[in-house]
């Protein structure tokens, strides 16, 4: 590790097999939790190349647990995380919207590392059992158009670095990294990343693929669509929206604000399933879900995706999706 990392201090890239096998070395232990750190750190002083990104990538895809759940054809909605922002589970709840509007979801998650609250610790706060058995997520995602993979059961590499993340509590590229290793490989996924370089280096990386993909950046710094300014999304081509220009409001950082323990992201995330929500909380679920659906139903104008992610949360659908989901995964 040591000839590595003077290697990253001097400026120079990694080459993807080179990533490959270093990322292999830390899920089997061979670095320590200060070299891991180090090389984390890296990573925040300088952008990650195409070639080290695939090559982590690679690695992990090889370790993992692998899922097929291929025949469901299901979406991923998921975000970098790493923008600072604490905002409540967005696109945990935009996933059970989908779901509830008729649509396979395979969420990939984790606990929270940069903010208070990840998937993993929304799922938890509702008496959810986390399993890698084949056949339950088979079962859920049979059930109630939903599975969630929490991701440490899946990936040796993410359990193996979770403590050093947890304790830095900053973005690494681990954050890059969970979007592109759902174990399942779903045909469809709806990434939030938190600047513009990232959204093109996920783009590069997604064309490569057979994935059908959109990836959102609010201009001001989320990784999600956040209703707080205009934001791009990326897919076979490049947009920027307004809030305004979809019919919905703008709003500030605070009416987006995930509280100060998992509990409170729970509360939030509960209200906004029982369509309780403030209407901040609710619109910027229904612009994640809507243009999830867009993914999935490209033919179909954004205005009609929309209205289906809406009437998903409005109708109670979206809750009772939740129900059942608990209901199965207790």
């Amino acid at each position: 590790m040591k000839q590595i990392l003077y290697k990253l201090f001097e400026h120079q890239y990694l080459g993807r097999e080179e990533a490959r096998i270093i990322l292999q070395n830390i899920a089997q232990g061979k670095y320590n939790d200060v070299q891991v750190a180090s090389l984390i750190t890296v990573f925040l002083m300088r952008n990650i190349s195409v070639e080290e990104l695939c090559g982590f990538r690679d690695a992990l895809l090889e370790m993992r647990l692998p899922v097929d759940l291929s025949d469901f054809s299901p979406i991923d909605i998921v975000g970098t995380g790493g923008d600072g922002k604490n905002t409540f589970n967005i696109s945990t709840a935009a996933c059970f919207t989908v779901a509830g509007a008729g649509f396979p979801v395979v969420k990939h998650g984790n606990y929270g590392a940069t903010s208070v609250s990840g998937a993993s610790n929304v799922m938890e706060q509702h008496g959810v059992k986390f399993t890698n058995d084949v056949d339950k997520l088979r079962r859920s995602i049979e059930k109630c158009n939903i599975a969630y993979l929490h991701a440490p059961l899946f990936n040796p590499a993410l359990k193996a670095v979770a403590p050093v993340r947890k304790a830095l509590a900053v973005r690494t590229f681990f954050n890059m990294l969970g979007p592109l290793v759902n174990p399942v490989l779903p045909q469809y996924q709806l990434l939030g990343v938190y600047n513009l370089p990232l959204l093109r280096l996920y783009s590069y990386t997604y064309q490569a693929s057979n994935i059908k993909f959109a990836v959102v950046h609010s201009l001001d710094g989320y990784d999600e669509i956040s209703l707080t300014n205009e934001f791009k999304v990326a897919s076979e081509s490049e947009k920027i929206y307004s809030p305004e220009s979809l019919n919905f409001h703008r709003y500030t950082e605070k009416d987006l604000d995930g509280g100060n323990t998992p509990k409170d992201a729970a509360k939030i995330f509960d209200n906004v399933m029982a369509n309780r929500a403030t209407e901040a909380q609710k619109e910027v679920v229904i612009a994640n879900a809507a243009f999830a659906i867009h993914v999935i139903c490209p033919e179909k104008p954004i205005e009609e995706c929309i209205g289906l992610a809406r009437q998903s949360l409005e109708s109670g659908k979206a809750q009772a999706t939740l129900r059942k989901f608990i209901e199965l995964n207790q």
